[in-house]
């Protein structure tokens, strides 16, 4: 080929939000420039100052996307310690306060010259195509990869009449991620089944952990104690985050437990419960405003708790296997990934909680070996993503294929009319103030405003063909 192949990374969030959709696209955008031929561009979305500020912590906002392009590359500049060549475009996104999350505004296809449109990569791949209305994905671009972070049918389960609602997500998400996408990879098995999917973890840990870890296995080489407090957890403090299993585990365990300390780490909208909760415990459980898990303060825990089960694959229990510490967390799917490493310890229930929490206190961890480090980083997780998506080796722009025969013909053209018909129903219906409402877009979201269309330097607003 004459030209690098280009890859456009679109994902639901952005830094300085903390969340596995800012972080992770982040850096697989990094390492897929590291010593590879592709061209690779980060789509992330732009809110209005309004949206800023319910997002982002810290009170902490931008007046434009350059400002938040540079916030971004300074950021991800100080964990990887190599220059990324790649570039950084914004859509329109406006903060749904119900759902917790950006949704998008208007056809973001049209980020993307045609010219470029070789690959695209969906981080979240039902989310961003939920209430898509304008070119299809698959029209636009060669090959469409889809990237699963999210049990969405865990979360809505909780919800009031959460089963009716995850039984009618469940096919909208099969039938959204059938039509926009090529192929789907799912970080573990904790995800619903999708058409044209596979199981593999792509992420890797931010590089300054597996630089603790290795700090930690020279005090243990060297025969010092290199871990000096017990247990703990971090994570968004919401119910749904593994507090209330956590919780409960301690709460119906005091007896057995008897002089366990926990810490817990977290902000979120159930602090001030999650603190009550603790409050009546017998044990001594201290809750604490959150930090980021790379802060000295953690460095010395020994055992990290997980409990949690709406998780698809936990950053934080990465983050505490790269930095050498014992985990114990529930044997579930999310977890299968973790289970290679020796410092991972599984429990099937309560007593099992107990027993894996106790030992793991009473021990010290193992050291982490050369090949179980590199497991961990983004290099090895770059060469999984290639190899799942089919781009360790070069994919042609427009292949050539035999003529099939007749009858596969006729199966073929019988299923591309499915197709068609299927995403001309979606376009039909996004394209419908009324049936986007229905279904949970936000209003006025079919095309971008004038104040986005300002910030982001868009003359008129951006239109699409099914």
């Amino acid at each position: 080929m004459d030209r690098k192949q280009h890859i456009a990374i679109f994902t639901t969030a952005s830094l300085p939000w903390m969340t596995g959709t800012a972080v992770n696209p982040l850096f697989r955008v990094a390492y897929l420039t590291k010593g590879r031929e592709f061209k690779v561009t980060l789509v992330i979305p732009w809110l209005s100052l309004k949206d800023q500020e319910l997002v982002y912590p810290n009170k902490i906002t931008f007046k434009s996307p350059s400002e938040q392009e540079a916030y971004v590359r300074q950021w991800l500049g100080e964990r990887t310690g190599f220059v990324c060549d790649f570039s950084i475009k914004f859509y329109p996104g406006k903060f749904s306060r119900d759902k917790r999350s950006i949704l998008v505004v208007g056809d973001i296809t049209e980020i993307i010259p045609d010219e470029e449109a070789d690959i695209a990569v969906l981080e979240e791949p039902e989310h961003l195509t939920w209430y898509h209305h304008g070119k299809r994905w698959k029209t636009k671009f060669h090959l469409v990869l889809g990237i699963v972070h999210t049990n969405y049918l865990e979360y809505v389960r909780r919800e009031k009449n959460g089963r009716l609602q995850a039984f009618l997500l469940k096919y909208i998400n099969n039938w959204v991620v059938d039509i926009y996408c090529h192929k789907v990879i799912r970080l573990s098995a904790a995800t619903q089944d999708l058409p044209r999917s596979i199981i593999c973890n792509v992420h890797g840990v931010n590089p300054k952990f597996l630089e603790i870890g290795k700090r930690k296995n020279e005090h243990q080489q060297n025969g010092d104690r290199a871990f000096t407090k017990g247990a703990y957890y971090i994570g968004k403090m919401v119910w749904s985050k593994g507090y209330k299993e956590l919780l409960k585990l301690l709460h119906d365990n005091q007896k057995e437990l008897t002089g366990l300390e926990v810490d817990l780490y977290g902000n979120g909208e159930d602090s001030d419960q999650v603190q009550e909760a603790a409050k009546k415990l017998e044990l001594d459980v201290r809750v604490y405003p959150g930090h980021d898990h790379a802060d000295p303060l953690f460095h010395d825990y020994k055992v990290f708790l997980n409990p949690s089960t709406t998780d698809v694959l936990c950053t934080t229990t990465a983050e505490a296997l790269a930095m050498g510490k014992i985990v114990v967390c529930a044997n579930h799917p999310s977890n299968d990934f973790f289970k290679q490493f020796p410092n991972c310890r599984t429990y099937q229930d309560s007593s099992g909680f107990v027993k894996e929490t106790l030992k793991a206190l009473s021990e010290e961890p193992a050291q982490l070996t050369d090949a179980q480090m590199h497991e961990l980083s983004w290099d090895a997780a770059t060469e999984r993503f290639l190899q799942a998506a089919g781009l360790d080796h070069v994919v042609e722009r427009k292949p050539t294929d035999t003529p099939p025969k007749k009858f596969m013909s006729m199966t073929m053209n019988l299923r591309k009319n499915m197709d068609d018909a299927s995403a001309y129903v979606h376009y039909v219906a996004s394209g419908i103030e009324a049936s986007r409402r229905v279904f949970g877009a936000i209003p006025g979201s079919l095309q971008p405003d004038e104040e986005q269309r300002q910030e982001l330097g868009w003359a008129f607003p951006t239109g699409g063909q099914g």
